[in-house]
């Protein structure tokens, strides 16, 4: 009977936590991140990524928030429009206010300390980043 009891606290323990992404984020991705390459595929399937000179950065702050010195919402590698908007880790997209759909949910990926971003296009457009 005690092993029973025993079996039945672990369980629930277990089954209460809370595995919640955008509650508990990615430490990992909290922090700074530097835009180095761009890609825009031609439309034949031969586009590769393209290192850039910019000193556009976006920002991944804890509760959900991202943060641009550049323009959020396109490809651009300038930096001086600044933009905001939300994440989700557990969807892995974010949106912004800033953009002319505000509704449009942009996807992104993470390996390591690497971040991709895609952007709406026929063909892939997407920006790399690196954590600085």
């Amino acid at each position: 009977m005690k092993k029973l009891i025993f079996t039945l606290i672990t369980a629930g323990i277990l089954f209460s936590c809370n595995n919640d992404d955008d509650s508990n984020p990615n430490t990992d991705l909290i922090g700074n991140w530097q835009l180095i390459e761009v890609l825009s595929d031609p439309g034949d399937g031969s586009g590769t990524f393209t290192s850039v000179e910019s000193d556009k950065t976006i920002t991944f702050k804890s509760g959900g928030i991202i943060a641009s010195n550049g323009n959020l919402c396109d490809m651009g590698i300038n930096s001086g429009n600044p933009t905001s908007g939300t994440y989700s880790t557990s969807k892995w997209t974010f949106n912004s206010p800033d953009c002319d759909n505000p509704e449009y949910d942009f996807t992104f990926e993470q390996n390591g300390n690497i971040l991709i971003i895609n952007y709406p296009c026929i063909e892939p457009c997407k920006v790399k980043y690196k954590k600085k």
